[in-house]
């Protein structure tokens, strides 16, 4: 028999600490409200006004995921406070796809012992994405649980639900034999490929996060936590009028799995190498691995981000909207007859 009295505590789990990242996470989250807005973070469960008098039969798009092994590289360096934006951005751009706008977003937050400081720059990520995307950071939760995760170390999901006016969801069954891709550019690795990249940059080449990488110009820390973009800006203003026929959101996969998935039956993609520029991260990583061609159009985005699938004859018009807002974009293949394949020659 124990004497003493047992406590949550004693079994690792720190009320106290919770409360404290709680109280910063409502002052954060506070930030993302809009007057759809009808609950506090803190609430059992989030609500949001559901009415849309200016849709004429809005659908709700809801999407899932997290951030990977990139949140290595995050405890590598210390850095917390980016990847909640890249958990955002890439959720943005999973319902984007289908033309959807952002409402609100959830997350899941889980770690062996609960640093406040920790969390709260999570979280901080989290809802500087949510402001820059136009979405309510509506609620979430923060789990501890002691000997479940190694030291230092915590996973975090986000949960996104948007809308879009059932005529107007982008779905990809207007694409034919003849139209365009034209293709928006990523940063850096996004949040896809982190565990290739991570055996080729720390084990085989042998560096560590402050490793200069002079062809990149950036720390290997630096390179690897490049935020994820959201398109929601750049392609905001032509959601509506039609012209895209299919949206390709370029992730794990890369561009030979993730194009197909929007292309009807008879229809295949051929895409023109060279046409964009190739980031240097990827020629890097190439060359240290001496990685195949086809697996690194498989497992990396090579340097596209979102890719727009368009009638020829929109084409022009698509690319000049795009600059208006500052979006470099490329013309990068065409559609052809086939069996849903991408080609890249």
């Amino acid at each position: 028999m124990n004497p003493k009295a047992t406590t949550y505590s004693d079994a690792g789990v720190d009320i106290d600490a919770a409360t404290r990242a709680t109280d910063k996470i409502k002052e954060l989250a506070r930030r993302t409200f809009n007057e759809r807005t009808l609950s506090e973070i803190g609430s059992f469960g989030g609500m949001f006004d559901g009415a849309f008098p200016g849709l004429a039969q809005p659908v709700l798009v809801a999407s899932a995921d997290g951030v990977g092994t990139k949140l290595k590289i995050a405890f590598a360096t210390g850095i917390h406070n980016t990847v909640g934006r890249d958990l955002v951005n890439h959720c943005v751009n999973d319902i984007l796809v289908q033309g959807a706008r952002p409402l609100f977003f959830l997350d899941y937050i889980a770690t062996g012992k609960l640093s406040p400081e920790t969390i709260a720059g999570i979280v901080e990520g989290i809802a500087n994405g949510c402001r820059e995307n136009g979405c309510v950071l509506l609620g979430g939760e923060t789990a501890e649980m002691p000997g479940f995760y190694p030291e230092g170390e915590y996973d975090v999901a986000g949960f996104i639900v948007g809308v879009v006016d059932r005529a107007k969801v982008i779905d990809g069954k207007r694409i034919e034999p003849g139209d365009v891709l034209v293709a928006l550019p990523s940063v850096g690795l996004h949040t896809n490929g982190y565990s290739l990249a991570r055996k080729l940059l720390l084990e085989v080449a042998g560096y560590d996060v402050n490793t200069r990488l002079e062809t990149v110009g950036l720390t290997v820390g630096e390179s690897l936590l490049q935020s994820h973009l959201s398109y929601l800006r750049p392609l905001d203003r032509l959601l509506d009028l039609g012209v895209i026929k299919g949206l390709a959101h370029i992730t794990g996969g890369g561009l030979t799995d993730n194009v197909p998935r929007i292309l009807p039956d008879g229809t295949s993609v051929k895409i023109d190498k060279g046409s964009w520029p190739i980031l240097p991260i990827y020629t890097l990583l190439q060359e240290i691995g001496n990685v195949s061609e086809f697996e690194m159009y498989r497992t990396f985005n090579m340097g596209v981000g979102m890719v727009i699938v368009c009638a020829e004859t929109d084409a022009a018009r698509i690319v000049s909207r795009l600059s208006e807002v500052g979006e470099q974009s490329y013309l990068i293949g065409r559609v052809t007859d086939g069996n849903r394949e991408v080609t890249i020659i």
